[in-house]
């Protein structure tokens, strides 16, 4: 048995407002003051859910320049483009013979 939509109309006013309906909001637990992101989905529907509180100093982290990085090196991780090191020691030996054979000593 399909599953009864529930349907609710609001009207746009001068300024672009609208009130979201009580279910509405109750569903999505928003209150007064909180944020919301709208986009389209594929199907091209309209979709509405609470804007994620991010504390200003993290919002770097969440920067789209800084996501495209973190997905690049996710790419790099999956694709086994890292070394591992046994301890920082080993490590910074490696970056500083990356960077002779880069400077050419």
């Amino acid at each position: 048995m399909a599953e009864k939509k529930a349907v609710y109309k609001t009207r746009v006013r001068s300024r672009g407002q609208i009130t979201l309906p009580r279910k509405i909001r109750d569903r999505l637990h928003i209150n007064e003051g909180d944020d919301l992101m709208f986009y389209t989905n594929e199907a091209g529907q309209l979709v509405v859910q609470p804007a994620p509180n991010i504390d200003p100093e993290q919002a770097w982290f969440w920067a789209e320049s800084w996501q495209k990085m973190e997905r690049e090196a996710d790419e790099d991780f999956a694709a086994g483009r890292y070394k591992e090191y046994d301890n920082v020691e080993d490590l910074i030996a490696d970056m500083r013979a990356r960077r002779a054979k880069a400077s050419g000593k």
